[in-house]
């Protein structure tokens, strides 16, 4: 086989906002729209890379959206190599910092760039990683957020049955423990015992309410216990991790490969589950699926669940994938879910196309 050599023409960045089935309902903010940049990596061949990033707030889209343009001009040119560009894009703003929004707009150039070069391969990402196509276990964070607990059992239910999962995640944080415990008593009979229930406080405590929160919930045989304070307390997560039987589970706040390394280092977590708009893409990702593997800790997925497919198929220590699929609404062919597990496509690349129609339809003005 010979890799087609690509040459980078431009980067087109569109925003669009979606409406969410299951608007999130977390301690620190309520999210009922979602907003995408939809990234086109554009060759002189024809090839067109595609990923796209989820950054959460609409007038984030304003800084990134520039950010990815500018590697457009700056790579103009060159020989698309995805780790090549990874390094040039960050070192290109190293003065503002690698992390924060720098390194969000370098992780959608990157899985970009992967996505490209599979295509040109004529391969499925994970097949160019040295992998093979199959199926990725799976569980489901659709919904879950902090509604009232009686409510919360049907929905489990119904987000079991979306796709015969498994697993699934709900959030904690409510204004009374007690309430919270309510949830996950409902929601565990609701689905009986063959469920991985994992549970996320979304950064929601400080440390004293953590430890008090934690402790009440630790006999329940929870799967983990996510983020209880805020991300980077590395030092709370360590007492945390020392004096609880549950998993801790952290890392979707990664700005970048040292960031895990350090959690890691220190004892800080059980788990790890980077996000690709933050660990770096997938040149990032598979630099922490390498540490994670070193130290034989468990690494999950975070967001991203078409790119998580890919790279779990290649990560020795690959534990949960992530399924939300928010970005379906602006896809051609949204990924499948049969049994908990999702079905990677034997196509080459990542497998995205955008439709068009929607793209159209749901396009923000910035």
């Amino acid at each position: 086989m010979r890799l087609e050599s690509l040459t980078l023409r431009s980067i087109r960045a569109r925003a669009v906002v979606l409406k969410l089935k299951r608007p999130i309902v977390a301690r620190i903010a309520t999210l009922p729209d979602w907003p995408l940049i939809l990234i086109d990596l554009l060759t002189e061949e024809g090839v067109v890379g595609r990923s796209y990033l989820e950054p959460y707030t609409i007038k984030a889209m304003r800084y990134l959206i520039p950010a990815l343009h500018d590697f457009g001009e700056m790579l103009k040119g060159h020989r698309v190599a995805p780790v090549e560009f990874y390094e040039l894009a960050r070192k290109s703003l190293h003065f503002v910092g690698y992390q924060g929004l720098a390194m969000i707009a370098v992780s959608g150039l990157d899985m970009a760039a992967w996505d490209a070069l599979a295509k040109a391969a004529r391969l499925p990402l994970c097949v160019l990683l040295g992998g093979a196509v199959g199926p990725v276990k799976a569980y489901n964070s659709n919904g879950l957020w902090l509604r009232e607990p009686e409510r919360l059992a049907e929905e489990a239910i119904e987000l079991r049955d979306e796709g015969g999962f498994t697993g699934l995640k709900l959030r904690l944080g409510r204004e009374n423990a007690r309430d919270d415990l309510r949830a996950i008593h409902a929601i565990s009979a609701s689905v009986g015992d063959g469920i991985h229930l994992m549970v996320d406080f979304n950064q929601g405590l400080d440390l004293a309410e953590a430890l008090r929160r934690c402790h009440a919930i630790d006999d329940l045989g929870l799967d983990w216990i996510e983020e209880p304070i805020v991300y980077d307390n590395f030092d709370g997560f360590v007492r945390l991790s020392s004096r609880l039987k549950t998993p801790i589970q952290i890392g979707e706040n990664f700005y970048g490969v040292r960031d895990l390394h350090r959690a890691l280092q220190m004892k800080a977590c059980d788990l790890v589950m980077p996000d690709f708009m933050r660990i770096g893409g997938v040149t990032g990702w598979l630099r922490a699926a390498a540490i994670a593997g070193a130290a034989g800790v468990p690494i999950s997925t975070h967001l991203y669940p078409e790119v998580a497919a890919h790279v779990m198929r290649v990560t020795e220590m690959a534990h949960w994938l992530e399924w939300q699929n928010w970005a379906d609404p602006v896809l051609q062919e949204p990924y499948k879910i049969l049994d908990g597990m999702l079905h990677i496509p034997d196509a080459p690349g990542v497998g995205l196309e955008w439709n068009e129609d929607a793209v159209a339809a749901y396009s923000a003005e910035l």
